[in-house]
């Protein structure tokens, strides 16, 4: 089956931290073996071993990705350069032939990928395409939301008002409304038709852009609080308000989003404990209709802060065996991996 992973960070890695998506994972950890020092995460104080590459994509099916631009707060004209520079890698990225990778921004072009996508043979995956839905992470590099619509142009689809505090919201342990500027960017989102990601919005934040915002909503990675209990991740009653919208909920694969207080010397976190919030999910809202993948893999941590059985994200398919050990049909399994963001997007894409 295809894969959909709903929140992988890839143009900030590059751009960043010098990494190569079009490499093997294993080549990129050679690279950084050799230097001094190793990156590592400052929440846990791990190495930060990278977990993405095209072959493992395609090796692992994952056919689509919502490719993140994400800039941290900071002063504008540098925070929207940035921005910019990472969307413009993605045009970059896609434009080479030998990359495999489409921008996916119409129905279109998602049907097109899909054909081609299962028309490649399973034994020659290295011929399977990867697409690309742009989603911005934290709305401050739109210096103003007027500016919205040239990004749409480019292909931006997704958007997060909030990372932790924007001009735009309240976001993670920034505790806020949404400000005149978020209001008036959820009226040009509407307008335009671009999606709402709630991922990192403050509960009051969330709460009125539910009220105000009338397109489509998602939490492209986040996970339930009611194992989790900070304000990143989601209450029970904003998981039922997004599945009343008909919307999509992105399970996170970072370890201590799964397991609250996770420490390296906790015992190791497992694909069980990703089924129990997907699981979570499924019997608030009565079906699996409402459950996906939004891994973060390589969004400030590495394979050693991941369930034990993942290395890479070519492992992600292993979730339907731990679903599938739950009691999820196969038709329940292949919508959680991806057909239910597939169904979101068909919605939520304009025509062409």
């Amino acid at each position: 089956m295809l894969i959909v992973d709903a929140h992988e960070d890839i143009a900030s890695n590059v751009l960043r931290h010098g990494r190569d998506v079009r490499l093997p994972v294993n080549e990129t950890r050679r690279r950084e073996r050799e230097r001094v020092p190793p990156p590592r995460n400052p929440r846990t104080g791990m190495s930060d071993t990278a977990m993405l590459g095209l072959p493992e994509h395609r090796r692992g099916g994952v056919g689509l990705v919502f490719a993140t631009i994400f800039v941290p707060p900071g002063e504008q004209e540098a925070v929207t350069a940035d921005g910019w520079a990472q969307l413009r890698y993605y045009h970059e990225l896609a434009a080479q032939a030998d990359a495999g990778v489409r921008l996916v921004y119409s129905r279109g072009q998602l049907d097109g990928l899909l054909r081609d996508w299962h028309a490649a043979p399973a034994t020659t995956p290295d011929e399977r395409p990867v697409g690309l839905t742009l989603l911005l992470e934290g709305a401050d590099p739109l210096r103003e939301p007027a500016d919205l619509e040239e990004w749409y142009r480019e292909g931006l689809r997704l958007v997060g008002l909030a990372w932790r505090q924007t001009r735009y919201a309240g976001g993670t342990r920034a505790p806020g409304p949404l400000t005149d500027r978020g209001r008036a960017l959820l009226a040009e989102m509407a307008r335009l038709g671009v999606v709402l990601d709630t991922s990192h919005l403050a509960e009051e934040s969330f709460w009125q852009a539910l009220e105000l915002f009338s397109g489509t909503v998602i939490a492209s990675h986040a996970n339930c609080r009611a194992f989790v209990p900070t304000d990143r991740q989601l209450s029970d009653d904003m998981i039922r308000a997004i599945a009343a919208r008909d919307g999509v909920i992105g399970a996170v694969l970072a370890n201590d989003f799964l397991v609250h207080g996770w420490t390296r010397e906790s015992p190791p976190v497992t694909l069980a404990d990703v089924v129990r919030h997907i699981d979570h999910i499924c019997q608030l809202t009565g079906s699996a209709r409402h459950c996906g993948i939004g891994s973060d893999f390589d969004g400030g941590f590495g394979v050693e802060s991941t369930p034990r059985e993942l290395d890479s994200v070519a492992d992600l398919g292993l979730l339907a065996g731990a679903l599938a050990a739950a009691g999820y049909s196969e038709d329940d399994v292949a919508g959680i991996l991806g057909g239910n963001w597939l169904r979101l997007l068909e919605r939520a894409l304009p025509a062409g």
